[in-house]
């Protein structure tokens, strides 16, 4: 895979479990403490902190310290090697598509 398997591989199953996918969500607009996260997704913040560690480790957000806070900010970046594996397989996609709309109308044009 022409896009490291193992990075579109970690990406994926970081982002396959829905609380992740709303701590994203929140990070959207801009960099938020772990307590600013859990206000806005339903789990505790001990549990917040283990999905930051995911993501983190998945290089999805990054962390930067404030004194006691740890703000996390979204990575845009982490997601250009999947957007490139999901634009690739797309083009694969079609291309199947339209090679077999062309052999169905040989097929019938004979």
């Amino acid at each position: 895979m022409a896009y490291g398997a193992s990075v579109v591989s970690r990406t994926c199953a970081a982002l396959a479990d829905a609380t992740r996918l709303a701590v994203l969500d929140a990070l959207r607009t801009g960099s938020l403490s772990v307590g600013e996260i859990a206000a806005r997704v339903p789990v505790s913040r001990p549990a917040v902190s283990q999905h930051l560690k995911v993501l983190r480790d998945a290089a999805l957000v990054t962390e930067r310290q404030v004194g006691t806070r740890h703000y996390y900010t979204l990575d845009p970046a982490a997601l250009v090697g999947l957007r490139a594996y999901i634009d690739a397989m797309w083009r694969d996609a079609l291309a199947a598509y339209a090679r077999h709309v062309e052999e169905r109308e040989t097929d019938h044009g004979r």
